[in-house]
């Protein structure tokens, strides 16, 4: 390794563990966050209290062996548990299997243990409170200032890593320039967090097994579960129009929608106008980039990919950039340069599949959910995944609980098999109906191992 320092700008869930992961090495990491420290301060109402975390962020924190205490704070969900119009619900579950299975994670107490490794155990420095404030790719050097008295530092050798979000200011300043080349592409929809709070004794008003979705087509609710017994729920709509936060601006119209769409949940939402009122809309968005390194500058996590929320897998993928990075930086003699440029030639074309895999998991969270044919084909990758197990498994399978296919396999074998079943489910309308050796029989014709196309790749 390097006798130099690493900088990495952005002490989140992406920074922090990488930098974990690199002062493992031996490698002097400095990390730098424009926010307070978290571990002293109260979470920002209204902005990602929780996420999903499945295997891949889950290989990674082992690969970091800092897995053990977050498994405390992980509440499983083994499904997606549907709430329909009428009140009726149906549990979908996510795999075919007893251990397939998504964790519900608070993302601040999550940071919360990954810098105190990365300080306590591994030496790494943290500085809090110095926003960057321009940065000039020519040299790459960094501007930062201290919130405290407004004292500028300046950055300008060694190898930078920057882990500073979708409002990446380092990937910003490469607007223009034939480098990088980034792109920000929004959603005309936002969301806005709420709370379902825990019962009286302190149970969960819902079951805290599954993930819990109100599809209405156009627009749906969720809620995870924290371990507390409470949910954070989530309103997903468009930001503007007949149906959406624009169209929602009065106490009687919260009430009247939340009546129309949500009435099975709205008598155990008591801060309901309150939350309405105080919590931002956030931001729906993807980042791309034509390239994320430079020579000894890197992006990473979001500043690189950011990617929407619907697959549960934007932190699980900015774990997997972290482990991924760490093991080039192991073979790579020192030489960030080439270490930066053979992960982002490995790593880009599974960001750029699963930014799509989530466009197209809203749609089906939103809509294609409630479609009996959707269950049907569900139902039916579950049983070749059974019949025909390492040649057929479900593309979200594929994605939540095989880290060891990339994304960008996934992504094509998935749109293989949804052919396959389209074509299989094409008049039938239960599994009992369908001629399961012919089917067997037309996959094995159609669809390579997954060992075969893992090579071809």
């Amino acid at each position: 390794m390097s006798n130099g320092t690493v900088n990495i700008l952005g002490a989140g869930l992406c920074g922090s563990l990488l930098a974990i992961m690199l002062a493992r090495r031996g490698q002097e990491v400095v990390l730098w966050e424009r926010q307070a420290d978290p571990r002293l301060s109260k979470t920002i109402a209204g902005r990602s209290i929780n996420l999903a975390l499945a295997a891949r962020g889950i290989r990674a924190l082992q690969h970091a062996e800092v897995f053990a205490p977050v498994k405390e704070l992980l509440v499983p969900m083994r499904g997606r548990m549907i709430h329909h119009p009428d009140g009726a619900t149906e549990l979908q579950p996510y795999g075919s299997r007893e251990h397939e299975q998504i964790y519900s994670v608070s993302r601040a107490e999550l940071n919360r243990i990954l810098l105190n490794c990365a300080e306590q155990e591994h030496g790494v420095t943290v500085n809090f409170g110095y926003s960057a404030k321009a940065f000039k790719p020519a040299n790459h050097e960094l501007w930062l200032e201290r919130s405290s008295d407004g004292a500028t530092h300046r950055l300008s050798s060694g190898p930078l890593i920057a882990a500073d979000g979708a409002g990446s200011v380092v990937r910003r300043a490469y607007n223009g320039d034939s480098t990088i080349v980034p792109g920000e592409e929004l959603l005309p929809h936002g969301y806005k967090e709420l709370t379902l709070p825990a019962a009286a004794d302190g149970g969960f008003r819902l079951d805290p097994g599954a993930l819990h979705i109100w599809p209405r087509g156009g627009f749906m609710l969720i809620a995870l579960p924290n371990p507390g017994g409470d949910f954070t729920l989530t309103l997903f709509m468009a930001k503007s129009g007949d149906i959406s936060f624009e169209s929602l601006q009065s106490v009687s119209d919260i009430t009247a929608f939340f009546e129309e769409h949500f009435a099975d949940i709205l008598p155990q939402l008591p801060k309901l106008q309150a939350e309405f009122a105080n919590n931002p809309v956030g931001i729906l968005g993807t980042v791309r980039c034509q390239r994320w390194n430079d020579g000894e500058l890197l992006l990473i996590g979001d500043a690189a990919h950011a990617i929407v929320p619907f697959h549960g897998q934007g932190m699980n993928l900015a774990f997997e950039d972290c482990a991924l990075l760490d093991l080039h930086v192991q073979n790579s003699n020192g030489d960030w340069s080439a270490a930066f440029a053979a992960f982002a030639a490995e790593q880009q074309p599974n960001a750029e599949a699963i930014a799509d895999m989530a466009l197209d998991n809203y749609v089906e969270m939103r809509d294609r959910v409630r479609d009996p044919k959707f269950v049907l084909h569900k139902q039916l990758a579950f049983e070749f995944e059974r019949r025909m197990p390492g040649r057929f498994i479900p593309r979200y399978s594929m994605v939540m609980f095989h880290p060891e296919i990339p994304y960008a396999v996934a992504q094509q074998r998935g749109a293989m098999q949804q052919r396959l079943l389209q074509e299989i489910a094409a008049g039938v309308n239960s599994v009992d109906e369908v001629d399961l050796s012919a089917a067997e029989d037309k996959i094995r014709s159609a669809l390579p191992t997954l060992d075969e196309q893992q090579v071809s790749q």
